[in-house]
Order: C-alpha cells, then sequence, then structure tokens
C-alpha cells in the first residue's frame, strides 16, 4: 500500500472515530454533555398504552394501581387521579383528578368563580364542578390527542402537566374553602 493510501485510510479511520464520539457524547462537547443533538436522531414516536402509562409512572418511583375498569390510578397530594385512554382508539390520553376536599354550601359560588377564572385564564387543566350524591366535586383533566403516537418524553411531559397543574388548582381550591 502507497504512503498516499495509507495517509488517506488513517485520515478517513479518524474522521469515522471522531464522529461516532461525537454522537456518543465525547469530543468537542465532552461526555458530561452528553450527545450532540444535531447529530442524534429524534426519537420515534410509539402508540400510546396502559403498560407505557404505568412504565413511566413507576420509573419516576409513583405508587399506583389498576382499577376495576382496568385504569391506571393513584393518589397525589391526597387527591385521586385516574390516567385514561379515551377514543376509539385509545389514542387519547387524559389526566383526570378529585379533589378530595369538600365544597361547603357556603363556598359554592366562590369555588364556581374560581373554576370560571381558571378555565379563562388557562390552558391546563380544565376544570369543572360536578353535582355527586354526597355534594359538589371538583375534577381537573388534561387531555392529549396521540393519534400518531407519543415519544416518552412526549408521555411524560403530559403526566406531569396533568399532575401538576391540577394539584396547583386544587391547592387554589383549598384556600377559598375553610375546614379542608
Amino acid at each position: 500500500m502507497s504512503p498516499v493510501w495509507r495517509r488517506a485510510r488513517t485520515v478517513a479511520a479518524r474522521g469515522v472515530r471522531d464522529a461516532r464520539a461525537r454522537l456518543l457524547g465525547a469530543g468537542r462537547r465532552g461526555a458530561a454533555y452528553g450527545p450532540d443533538p444535531d447529530l442524534v436522531p429524534p426519537a420515534e414516536p410509539l402508540p400510546l398504552s396502559r403498560d407505557r402509562v404505568a412504565e413511566d409512572l413507576a420509573r419516576r418511583g409513583y405508587r399506583f394501581r389498576l382499577d376495576g375498569e382496568g385504569d391506571v390510578t393513584g393518589t397525589w397530594d391526597g387527591n385521586r387521579f385516574w390516567f385514561l385512554l379515551l377514543g376509539a382508539h385509545g389514542e387519547i390520553l387524559q389526566v383526570r383528578g378529585r379533589w378530595s376536599g369538600t365544597i361547603a354550601p357556603q363556598a359554592r359560588l366562590s369555588v364556581l368563580q374560581a373554576v370560571n377564572d381558571w378555565n379563562r385564564d388557562r390552558v391546563w387543566p380544565k376544570v369543572y364542578v360536578r353535582e355527586e350524591p354526597d355534594g359538589l366535586a371538583l375534577y381537573a383533566e388534561v387531555s392529549v390527542d396521540f393519534e400518531h403516537g407519543a415519544t416518552d418524553e412526549q408521555l411524560a411531559a403530559t403526566l406531569s402537566c396533568g399532575l401538576v397543574t391540577a394539584t396547583q388548582f386544587f391547592s387554589t381550591v383549598g384556600a377559598l374553602t375553610p375546614g379542608d
């Protein structure tokens, strides 16, 4: 092999090695920062499933169970949450929370006003009051259509959004209802 070809092969091998190192997070950005986002292909969306929801919650160390209807459910800050797959093909993920508090008759108007203000001023969660046998119940929902699937990051973000924003609203209403 001629010196010119040997040099070309060495340069090519170095280029491949450097490109591989950049993909794996080494090189100019440093391994501590992870792969260069310009060189890493985006994650492919995967079909939504109860298993994926449960895996994400378990990965975070959250406690949950399947209820009698097979829905993932759990309690966060004392409030019951459900993680429902809705739609004809289970493509809509809904995080639904029910406030554990009670709405006293004298607080009804202030709670209804808080619900209206929240829905007017914020995108998430949708909140509403529903008449139930033991009085008024307060719910919060975040729903996202994942007809074409969701990446793990999208799924995690939706679950977090539902839990965090509903819990924020329940705290807001708790301040309006003395005794809870």
